[in-house]
């Protein structure tokens, strides 16, 4: 005789998993080990008529030679039948989707897999087997598996999972029952339950990791406590979750959490429960509540890992300065590295620490030329790699150390300073390297990785996820950590199209790019002295690979040194912080956000916010940048942000910058697909005049710029292949007013290339005449034949033309070069200089003369075919 049965406690994912192996098993018998939810006995009072289903009293236990287990793995929550598992001439098949005891009895047969319910494994196994549920059977599976999985929507649903549920439909599955049985109005007792359980709920931190516990006690019987903690953790929006209910000599646990660091299913395991990582759940017989809830504590430190270690929040490298060096050097590096605190070392050796307040005030007394060692510290703390938090926390807030050293044996792989401590604290733990499994509807805040991954997923083109996919095997395979920088990650936030994918390695970015091209088949441009490389694929897509790295400015506007860093002071040199996100690519954190400054806080808020004080001191480009990403975004710049910029024009540190790399920020600003608003602010904020104190934005080159946008957009619909440089045409609109003289000033005080001024300057004058005559001619210019148009705009560049277009005021002069460019400028003659030579035209000048008289009868319609030229010629040698 066959027997399938479940746990003692059975819910619905136990009956659909039982209905299923009914038809796995035919005839085998249905028998409940225990009791059974009050919704399951609900449903089977009402629904479930004509199910058969077995008391275990009812059966002769001699006559059981199969046993069949399902939602359920451990012997002790199978009540009765417990006994039968030690007998080995039964044989065992087991079918779940928690992981298996280490000390229960081995399967005959086993299906055991994560998955959001064991209703999901069994329809893989009725599919394979061509069975097919009835209706009523497979509303009972639907019901499991909704269960289970929380309508599909628990953070343990896989994709096997709504493969089942589409089975299941399918097969006829009723959803308006499943709504009926699953999503029940509370009753009476149920809500006073849960008043009792919000009122009690506490929180406690353990290794860094929140845990809620809520208690209660009822004198009679309330049941689904489960849906209960289900509504308590979505009311409150919690991670972790742990509620206790007694009833006279028992107490019910129902555990659930969203953190991978927190397996609930081992909490309850530990007091002869059961259940998976996520959802689980317990009864305890011999302890009275407060015993349970006193040593709930001491039971969660040993299950839940260390969430932070040293290492998580550590700087690197460390910044260290040798014993006998001058204190007058230990003051340079304080500045450099705008830190308050450095390292003493001699040799490889950790000797002290010395503070900036200690380093001033010996120089104050004249000391500049002592060493270090005589006046630095040798009494602190320091910690391992994988030390707790709470030890680091002790350290500096009860010893009030200023920062920790991290040393790995003798080598000082980094410090942990009090703002590193005070910005984790703030931030709930959530800022770093662990965000919440939450988001913040709406606004991105708090991006949980497996929501990062579906933005992967659904915003960027397959050929994007390929490559991140094949960043990620790599990085693998060379043991070293990858991350997406920059407007990649911010973009793909604020759902922009942005396929400029920045990686950075913290390692050798060369040895990467190398190692990665051999795999793929491209090619790598390596720049040794960056540590930078750009991998170059057959099509021409470029990835740009760069080493982690960190920078100083010696001087304002001068360009940075840069040395090795780690991840978080790579993210630090960035201009502002919505710039400052980092995505994880490795396998074991792939679609982690690293936010170390806001990033994420400054994206909702739609602000722009340098990192520090100095950076347009030290940068002053950054303000360019700023108000280029305040017009494109939509944002705007932070109040102390832009007090900081009109500070710095103020004080006229845009001087200090080589003039070719203000060019640079001002064409990309001019590239912008409307460039206008941004050129507006850079005038409103001052500097547009440190560019060129004659630039004025006015109505005239307001109208003008609008016209541009209109002509260049007129010109991309043209799809003539000709390429146009967009900011040429900005670039001459802007300087609109200005004479010869000023424009060949401007663009000599920006150093633009030679090539653009013959354009911006030379062709401009010649051009502008040219214009001038056919807007005092444009009454006439209807009556002009098309050869004459071409005559006079021949030769002109693209960019002039729509330039021309944009600053005319006349509809005729506009008309003339639309049809200059879309009809005129690219008609040639069908016949070429040999056929000239062989109707007897001399070789030489004469040649392209006649040829430019036969292209001018074509423009006119004078010729139509090639036996039209031929003539034309004939006609012009005996004109001669």
């Amino acid at each position: 005789m066959d027997v399938v049965t479940t746990h003692i406690n059975a819910d619905f994912d136990c009956l659909g998993a039982m209905v299923a192996a009914r038809l796995l098993y035919p005839g085998a018998r249905l028998v409940f080990a225990g009791a059974q939810e009050p919704a399951l006995r609900d449903f089977l009072k009402h629904y479930a008529h004509g199910m058969e289903f077995t008391r275990f009293k009812e059966l002769d236990v001699k006559q059981i030679r199969r046993l069949i287990l399902v939602d359920v793995n451990r012997a002790s929550r199978i009540g009765p039948f417990e006994p039968l598992l030690q007998n080995p001439a039964i044989e065992f098949h087991l079918y779940d989707h928690h992981p298996i005891a280490a000390s229960e009895r081995v399967p005959d047969v086993e299906m055991v897999r994560r998955v959001g319910s064991t209703v999901t494994l069994m329809c893989e196994l009725l599919k394979e087997r061509g069975l097919i549920p009835d209706a009523r059977q497979a509303t009972m599976m639907m019901l499991g598996l909704y269960e289970d999985t929380g309508n599909l929507l628990f953070s343990s649903t896989t994709v096997a999972d709504y493969a089942a549920g589409s089975f299941l439909l399918e097969c006829g599955a009723q959803l308006d029952v499943v709504s009926d049985y699953l999503n029940r109005e509370l009753s009476a007792a149920q809500v006073d339950l849960l008043h009792q359980l919000l009122n009690s709920r506490q929180v406690m931190t353990i290794k860094g990791v929140e845990v809620n516990l809520a208690h209660a006690s009822i004198d009679r019987y309330v049941g689904d406590i489960a849906v209960l903690a289900h509504k308590i953790r979505d009311m409150e929006n919690l991670d972790v979750l742990i509620v206790a209910v007694r009833l006279e000599d028992r107490v019910f646990l129902v555990a659930r959490s969203r953190l991978e660091q927190v397996h609930v299913g081992q909490v309850m395991a530990a007091l002869g429960g059961g259940g998976h990582a996520t959802a689980a759940s317990a009864t305890v017989r011999d302890k009275t509540l407060v015993q349970v809830m006193d040593g709930l504590p001491t039971l969660l430190d040993d299950v839940i890992a260390p969430q932070w270690q040293a290492r998580h929040l550590m700087s690197a490298p460390a910044r260290s300065v040798e014993g006998l060096a001058a204190l007058s050097k230990a003051r340079d590096l304080l500045t450099r590295y705008n830190i308050n605190a450095l390292l003493v070392v001699e040799g490889a050796e950790l000797k002290g620490y010395i503070t900036r307040q200690t380093v001033e005030r010996a120089i104050h007394h004249g000391l500049s030329t002592s060493a270090v060692r005589d006046y630095m510290s040798t009494e602190f703390g320091r910690v391992a790699p994988d030390t707790e938090l709470s030890q680091v926390q002790q350290l500096i807030v009860e010893q009030r150390q200023r920062f920790v050293p991290v040393v790995d044996g003798h080598a000082v792989v980094g410090v942990i300073t009090r703002a590193d401590l005070l910005r984790h604290l703030v931030s709930g733990g959530r800022a770093l390297r662990q965000p919440s499994d939450q988001v913040l509807a709406g606004d991105g805040i708090g991006l949980h990785p497996r929501h990062v991954q579906r933005l992967i997923q659904t915003r960027l083109p397959k050929r994007i996820q390929q490559l991140l996919s094949q960043i990620s095997s790599v990085a693998d395979e060379v043991g070293c950590s990858v991350y997406a920088v920059g407007g990649f990650v911010r973009d793909l936030l604020l759902h922009k199209k942005n396929l400029d994918v920045d990686i950075v390695v913290e390692g050798n970015a060369i040895d990467f790019a190398r190692r990665f091209a051999d795999q793929h088949a491209c090619r790598v441009r390596a720049h040794e002295k960056f540590v930078t490389a750009v991998v170059i694929f057959d099509d021409g897509y470029k990835l740009d690979v760069a080493s982690t790295r960190t920078e100083y400015y010696l001087e304002p506007g001068a360009l940075p040194n840069v040395e090795e860093a780690s991840i978080k002071l790579d993210l630090y040199r960035r201009d502002f912080t919505i710039n400052t996100l980092a995505l994880a690519l490795n396998h074991d954190s792939y679609g982690e956000l690293l936010d170390y400054f806001g990033a994420q806080r400054d994206l909702h808020d739609k602000a722009i916010r340098v990192l520090h004080n100095l950076s347009f001191v030290e940068d002053p480009t950054r303000m360019f940048r700023a108000v280029r990403f305040e017009q494109r975004l939509g944002f705007k710049l932070g109040m102390h942000t832009e007090n900081l910029l009109r500070s710095a024009v103020e004080m006229d540190f845009v001087q200090r910058v080589g003039p070719l790399r203000l060019f640079n920020e001002l064409t990309i600003i001019l590239n912008e697909e409307n460039p206008f608003p941004a050129i507006s602010r850079l005038e409103e904020l001052g500097l547009l005049a440190c560019l060129c104190d004659q630039w004025r934005v006015d109505a005239r080159v307001k109208e003008s710029f609008r016209q541009a946008q209109k002509a260049l957009h007129w010109h991309e619909l043209l799809y003539t292949g000709s390429p146009v440089e967009r900011w040429v045409v900005y670039f001459l609109c802007l300087s609109q007013p200005l004479s010869d003289d000023a424009m060949a000033a401007v663009c000599g005080k920006l150093s633009v290339p030679q090539r653009w001024q013959d354009i911006l300057v030379g062709e401009r004058c010649r051009v502008m005449k040219v214009f001038h005559r056919l807007e005092r001619d444009q009454q006439k210019l209807a009556e002009y034949r098309p050869s004459e148009v071409s005559q006079r705009l021949k030769g002109i560049g693209d960019e002039m033309l729509l330039y021309a277009m944009a600053r005319t005021h006349s509809d005729a002069v506009r008309l003339a070069v639309s049809q200059y460019l879309t009809q005129w400028r690219d008609v040639k003659p069908l016949l070429n200089g040999d056929d000239l030579i062989a109707l007897g035209v001399d070789r030489g000048p004469r040649i392209g003369e006649v040829l430019a008289r036969l292209r001018d009868a074509r423009l006119d319609a004078e010729v139509s075919s090639r036996q039209d030229e031929v003539d034309f010629v004939r006609s012009c040698q005996m004109s001669c």
